[in-house]
């Protein structure tokens, strides 16, 4: 199983909005046989590239057991089914780290495997599996994508200058390795402010990409540039606004954004709204490079699962911080009430260092 993890984390930047999985299968004295990853969207599954695989090298996949990092798919979506390739393949035992919590499949594919006489177990590596796709449950189980905000910052916690300059606090080495989180990402998010100020084109230059994910802009008034260079990257480009602007709107459109009105009651972009839109356009992992202010606003909603912090071993005195406002709900009098987090790893990139926390239990939905 650990060689179909490695797979599946092979698979992370091209897959989406499918889950990354990965395929081994072993024939009936042991030995591997066929290796597989899930493929572009619209392409071959993991278990499907494993087949063929083995097919390639000669193999019979006869009385082979399949380990496989999530149950395989019993639908007809825009592949056939995993499960229907399996059997046909002559596999006689098949071991999952997960069901899918996908509706369209949620225990049938192991219900196919059993009623054709293929053996199946599930739960090895249940965790790591789960890990690689994080997004993808939580699109399945929570009907969000999985927020992970990202900051660049000093260690006294300044994210740019009093005046706004913040290029750049972090080093080359960790700029690269931003844009590989990047790369994964289902989709990134800024606010207007940002779009304004800095003129960013917010794509993945930095590390090699088969694909750019769509930008989401919050932009209540639609105050975005037509000019703006982050219409010089392909990809879609998905704006949230409280209320149309029809010339502005137009001019936008022209420009290939796409427009979605969501409008909350203090007359700004309803977050959980817009979250809830993008899960509906397959976004599994929602990457954010925003303003203080927008990260204020994520926080202080309760909308963000992870952080992804660099850390440059600097100090800047008077600045702009991470967010800005009262993101754990106002001035606290008891550290009881701390908004706590998990520290998940961290690593030096460079000069800098990253950290990854995670918001304590945001990741236990569907257990």
């Amino acid at each position: 199983m650990a060689l179909a993890l490695a797979q599946a984390r092979g698979a992370m930047v091209t897959a989406p909005p499918n889950p990354a999985v990965g395929c081994v299968l072993l024939g009936p004295d042991g030995r591997v046989i066929g290796l597989g990853r899930t493929q572009r969207v619209g392409d071959a599954h993991a278990e499907v590239m494993a087949l063929r695989d083995a097919a390639a090298r000669g193999h019979s996949t006869r009385g082979a057991t399949a380990f496989v990092t999530l149950e395989p798919c019993s639908h007809h979506g825009r592949t056939g089914p995993c499960c229907d390739a399996l059997v046909q393949a002559g596999v006689a035992r098949v071991v999952a780290s997960l069901a899918d919590p996908n509706p369209l499949v949620g225990g049938r594919g192991f219900e196919r495997l059993r009623a054709a006489g293929v053996v199946v177990e599930s739960g090895l590596e249940a965790e790591a599996a789960r890990e690689i796709n994080i997004g993808f449950l939580s699109r399945m189980v929570r009907e969000t994508p999985w927020v992970r905000l990202k900051a660049a910052a000093s260690l006294d916690g300044r994210t740019a200058l009093e005046n706004g300059v913040s290029q750049w606090i972090t080093g080359e080495a960790a700029r690269t390795d931003g844009h590989a989180w990047r790369a994964r990402a289902g989709a990134i998010l800024t606010g207007v402010g940002t779009v304004i100020e800095d003129d960013p084109r917010l794509d993945v230059r930095l590390v090699p990409a088969t694909r750019q994910p769509p930008l989401v802009i919050v932009d209540s008034r639609l105050q975005t540039p037509p000019a703006a260079r982050l219409f010089e990257v392909e990809r879609e480009v998905w704006i949230y606004a409280a209320a149309r602007d029809e010339a502005k709107a137009r001019a936008l459109e022209a420009r290939g954004a796409t427009i979605t009105c969501l409008p909350n009651a203090q007359g700004k972009v309803e977050l959980a709204d817009l979250l809830r839109d993008l899960a509906r356009r397959e976004v599994n992992e929602l990457h954010v490079e925003a303003g203080h202010k927008l990260n204020g606003s994520l926080l202080r909603e309760g909308l963000v699962d992870e952080l992804l912090l660099y850390l440059a071993p600097k100090f800047i005195g008077d600045g702009m911080g991470i967010a800005s406002g009262p993101y754990v709900g106002g001035p606290l009098t008891s550290l009881a009430d701390v908004k706590t987090l998990e520290f998940r790893s961290f690593e030096p990139i460079g000069t800098d260092l990253r950290i990854v926390a995670r918001v304590t239990g945001r990741d236990r939905f569907g257990d």
